[in-house]
């Protein structure tokens, strides 16, 4: 009859899949694929793009939002002259080349301020309709092109006015490092700005020349495939499932020259959230490509071949002996098991049974014997069962032991790395670009707040507490930065709030606009301030919430990421942590202080591989630099990341080995136990039962559970159990009728 389960299909699954990954063995531990760069080194340019066009879109959505606000709150109070608004806007915000109030009635320029901003393309489209008061980018006569942002001044009883604002699209003003280049681009791939091919004019020999002149190039062809790439909707650029970056983002290979390739990450500008918040930056267009020459990654040896092959055939070997092993232990015994069964069922008892040697099988054998002996009519002594200690499980044991024997040094002994593994140089400079790349933006953010402060504490009218308090509840459902907002006299008493509850605030001139406080609770304070013009002594106050820091810190390809202060206390983290913790590791604490030796003009950030027995940790420190209010306040952006999740050669193959031997193990735990479960178990159950057959039970029925040899077995005893039922009762019948047989023939 056709077998659908049994001992069979198993074994021959684990073949199967021996032989599937022993060719996944060749593979995976032999040589890769020759790729001209370590794939570590392309995911950071992407990163590294990602995080300039996370930063150029904040930039841009600021200087919207801030025009807006100033509009609107000019709009809310009395009138202003013209040159008042743009001077206090200058101001208050540093971030615009160029400004200018236009008469929409008559079309006359009422004030400027910085570079000129050319009108002619101000249109009907641009004041009405479903794109009116869109930023707008915009080509000067110089050839450079500026981001126009514009608001209309109504106030009642005097034509509106229109103000403009002019920006650059500049790459953000982060340390790009010697030999990065970064470029903002459109949507036709033309390169708007760039930086970090400054250096053309300290170049002094002609191959210098030759090959920044080979990345002018690079840079231009790459930004042509990088905006044609970034027009794809942002979900099917996307594998599915994925996560991470909103837009659209990846590496790009250009050409080899002088024994380096050129490598690029690009990504679109794109909200943060798009289904909560909408950005007008990421409606431009726009794309910032990072462009970075690599060494050309050399082929790796031959030998890895030979490697693989061994693995491989190790596996081969290692698996036929266990095949071998389960045919002649389980297999093989079983189906003579079947075949005996059957001929006795089918009333065939002249040859004795073949009784297998060992195991469940060995007693089944001895039953099946002592059954046909005794429905033969001859004597049962055909010796007793050997003691069975493992039976039929030994042999799973002794397969899963060969099979642990390949699996465990494929696993865990080949292929591991230690403390001396090679890290690529371009890692630890990117690790340090980028933390510095956070620094700026989170700097820039605080900077951001405290203006904001600014500008809102102008509209603060120092008697009317009531209109304070509706200003602040305005102010704060506007800006999530911050967790609360008050209004504190010079006394110190608290005159209007929104939000949280207040803090303790003290002033005086000496006080930085930016401090952070609350140590011995469960979060630090951080607070800006502005003072109130025109008031006795009144600040407004804004508390930012750790969890904007903590946002902002959040960034992949970084690992862990902090935010220290001038002691070394933890204030923000990527990460859980305990508010004004130290550092988790003494290198770091180093760390952070050379970063915050002053250099020439400040601190500069620093970048480190730290080695500490077999693990390598890439770690880099960044403090705060530049303009703004923020500029001394001695924070420090801490990185740290292991290099085991780097995807480099050493540890790619660490990982092929783990997973080549999670493979074997989860293949032969799969097989073994289908084995254990559809034949050994059920075979153990049906040793007991043939002996109390062969012992003479024979009103217990057995009922075969699978259709499989077991099945088959259990079928025939119930077959011998029948017949040796009616061969009892014959037996017990002839002796009731012998006498009366006798005595009829003697009368």
């Amino acid at each position: 009859m056709p077998l659908l389960g049994g001992i069979r299909p198993p074994i021959a699954v684990l073949c199967v899949l021996l032989l599937a990954l022993a060719g996944l063995t060749a593979k995976v531990l032999g040589p890769g694929e020759e790729a001209v760069a370590p794939e570590a080194v392309l995911s950071s340019q992407r990163y590294f793009a990602e995080d300039g066009a996370i930063a150029l879109r904040a930039s841009i959505d600021e200087r919207v939002a801030d025009l807006e606000r100033t509009a609107a709150a000019l709009n809310a109070g009395r009138p202003v002259r013209p040159g008042r608004v743009l001077s206090d806007l200058g101001r208050t915000y540093q971030k615009w080349t160029g400004t200018t109030v236009v008469d929409l009635e008559s079309g006359d320029v009422l004030a400027a301020r910085g570079e000129t901003i050319p009108l002619a393309w101000l249109d009907r489209d641009v004041l009405v309709g479903e794109r009116a008061l869109t930023p707008r980018m915009v080509r000067l006569e110089t050839g450079d092109v500026r981001l126009m942002t514009m608001a209309v001044l109504d106030w009642a009883d005097r034509p509106q006015q229109l103000l403009i604002a002019s920006s650059s699209l500049s790459v953000p003003a982060v340390n790009l490092g010697p030999f990065r280049s970064m470029s903002v681009v459109a949507e036709d791939g033309e390169v708007l700005a760039t930086a970090g091919f400054e250096q053309a004019e300290a170049l002094n020999s002609d191959q210098e020349r030759k090959e920044l002149a080979f990345l002018h190039r690079q840079m231009t062809r790459l930004a042509d495939q990088a905006a044609v790439r970034t027009e794809e909707h942002p979900v099917r650029a996307k594998e599915p499932g994925s996560r991470g970056y909103p837009g659209v983002s990846g590496t790009l290979l250009g050409g080899v020259y002088n024994g380096r390739v050129a490598t690029a990450g690009y990504a679109s500008l794109a909200s943060s959230d798009p289904e909560e918040k909408e950005s007008v930056a990421a409606g431009l267009g726009l794309t910032v490509v990072a462009l970075l020459p690599v060494v050309e990654q050399q082929p790796e040896d031959s030998d890895r071949r030979l490697f693989g092959l061994a693995a491989a055939g190790a596996l081969l070997l290692v698996g036929l002996v266990a095949v071998a092993v389960l045919w002649s232990t389980v297999q093989r015994p079983l189906l003579r098991l079947f075949l005996e069964s059957r001929r006795l069922a089918r009333g065939d008892l002249r040859r004795p049974v073949s009784v297998p040697r060992r195991g469940e099988a060995h007693r089944i054998g001895l039953a099946l014997e002592r059954l046909r002996r005794r429905l033969n009519g001859e004597d049962e002594g055909v010796g007793t069962a050997r003691r069975v200690w493992v039976g039929a499980r030994g042999p799973l044991v002794a397969t899963g032991v060969l099979l642990l024997l390949w699996c465990v040094p494929v696993g865990l002994l080949l292929n591991r790395t230690d403390g001396s593994v090679s890290v690529p140089t371009t890692m630890v400079n990117d690790q340090r670009e980028r933390t510095d790349l956070i620094a700026d933006r989170l700097r820039r953010a605080l900077n951001e707040a405290q203006a904001d402060l600014v500008s809102a504490s102008r509209l603060i009218g120092a008697d009317d507490s009531g209109a304070a308090g509706r200003l602040l509840e305005d102010a704060l459902v506007k800006h999530t930065r911050y967790e609360a907002l008050y209004l504190v006299a010079d006394d110190g008493s608290v005159t209007a709030r929104a939000g949280g509850e207040p803090h303790a605030w003290s002033g005086g001139e000496d006080q930085p606009p930016v401090r952070v406080s609350g140590q011995g609770g469960k979060k630090p304070v951080i607070q800006a301030s502005a003072p109130v013009p025109g008031s006795d002594g009144d600040t407004l106050v804004g508390e930012i919430r750790v969890e904007f820091l903590n946002s902002l810190l959040a960034r992949p390809g970084l690992g862990e990421v902090r935010v220290v202060d001038s002691a070394g206390l933890t204030i923000a983290a990527s990460d859980g942590f305990r508010a004004f913790e130290q550092l988790p590791d003494a290198s770091l604490k180093d760390l952070v202080r050379a970063a915050g030796v002053r250099v020439g003009a400040g601190p500069v950030e620093n970048g480190l591989l730290l080695r500490d027995g077999d693990g390598v940790t890439v770690a880099a420190a960044a403090p705060f630099s530049g303009g703004g209010v923020t500029a001394d306040i001695g924070w420090t952006v801490v990185s740290r990341q292991d290099a085991a999740g780097f995807q480099i050669t050493a540890y790619e193959r660490e990982d092929r080995g783990v997973l080549a031997g999670m493979l074997g193990l989860a293949a032969a735990m799969l097989c073994l136990g289908w084995i254990h479960l559809v034949v050994v178990r059920p075979l153990r159950a049906l040793a007991r039962s043939a002996e109390k057959l062969a012992d003479g039970d024979l009103r217990t029925v057995l009922y075969p559970r699978y259709h499989d040899e077991v099945g088959a077995v259990v079928r025939s005893l119930e077959l011998l159990r029948q017949q040796a039922q009616a061969h009892r009762h014959d037996q017990a019948r002839r002796p009731s009728d012998a006498p009366s047989g006798a005595g009829a023939g003697g009368r």
